[in-house]
């Protein structure tokens, strides 16, 4: 996606609320261990290319998370979270390659040619079974938008969306959150990529698409005239997260996931989620 907004920053405060951030002692699930290490050094990783960070993103990556489908240019969320973990690892910009996989390749089991990918990827059990997580580095909410004309666009509650014709992205959590939040009477629809999702919802196909909050937002303020956020899902139990991507039994998850909780815990997680989402605002609540 060609990323064209306009960052208009807001306070801290009212981005970590609008994410759904909950505080240090909620029922946020500790992140992987990454205690015992050695060292997390640049000469002491193996990695796919020895001296070199590879890592994996989809074609085409979206903004807010990346700039014109450009990975390797450090703007976007998701870009600058990566480039600050290869920093973190003693990897320069100079140092990392990036190559594409499709989504669903990237969490399927065998063997991976990325030291980690990331491309929001929520954190669940069921794909920890195939592919090793790093800690989170984003807390996620997922989010309906519809057409200004479709019959869901004045929706306040998720009961108002069961008659409606749903989509989302095949393999990710925002088609879980249909068919396990909104349950839907009809079956919702899958397509490959968010590009074919808007598409459907133009077309008329479907009557919403359910993606997370900050995507929602950009496609409805930079990519589909007459679109609204209906709202956001009701978040249940534990938050859901965005976690890198690793091979299972990968020797680098340890010492990735001690490199996204140190940028957690000095605030350059917070830092880059100011500069890069913080555009994300008012999206009521669907009860």
């Amino acid at each position: 996606m060609l990323a064209r907004m306009v960052r208009r920053v807001l306070p801290l405060a009212i981005m970590l609320a609008l994410f759904g951030c909950a505080p240090a002692d909620d029922d946020t699930p500790p992140a992987p261990a990454a205690t015992g290490l050695t060292s997390c050094t640049k000469d002491q990783l193996t990695t796919t290319t020895p001296g070199k960070l590879t890592i994996g993103t989809d074609d085409p990556a979206y903004g807010p998370w990346f700039t014109d489908n450009k990975p390797e240019n450090g703007q976007g969320y998701e870009s600058a979270v990566a480039y600050a973990v290869a920093d973190r690892l003693g990897y320069a910009q100079a140092d990392v390659t990036w190559v594409r996989v499709p989504f669903n390749n990237a969490i399927a089991p065998g063997p991976k040619d990325f030291d980690f990918d990331i491309n929001q990827f929520s954190i669940t059990e069921e794909r920890k079974k195939a592919v090793d997580f790093s800690g989170p580095y984003y807390l996620v909410r997922q989010t309906v938008i519809a057409l200004k004309s479709s019959k869901i666009a004045n929706a306040t509650s998720v009961s108002a969306l069961q008659s409606a014709k749903l989509g989302a992205q095949v393999g990710t959590t925002s088609y879980q959150a249909i068919t396990e939040l909104v349950k839907p009477s009809g079956q919702p629809q899958v397509f490959n990529t968010n590009d074919d999702a808007k598409k459907a919802l133009q077309n008329g196909q479907i009557d919403g698409l359910v993606v997370d909050l900050p995507t929602a937002f950009f496609m409805t303020a930079a990519e589909l005239e007459d679109a609204v956020i209906v709202g956001q899902l009701p978040q249940v139990g534990v938050p859901e997260q965005f976690g890198l991507v690793l091979d299972k039994g990968s020797p680098l998850t340890g010492c990735v996931t001690q490199a996204v909780d140190q940028l957690r815990s000095n605030g350059q997680l917070a830092t880059l989620e100011k500069q890069w989402l913080a555009q994300v605002a008012g999206a009521r609540e669907l009860t």
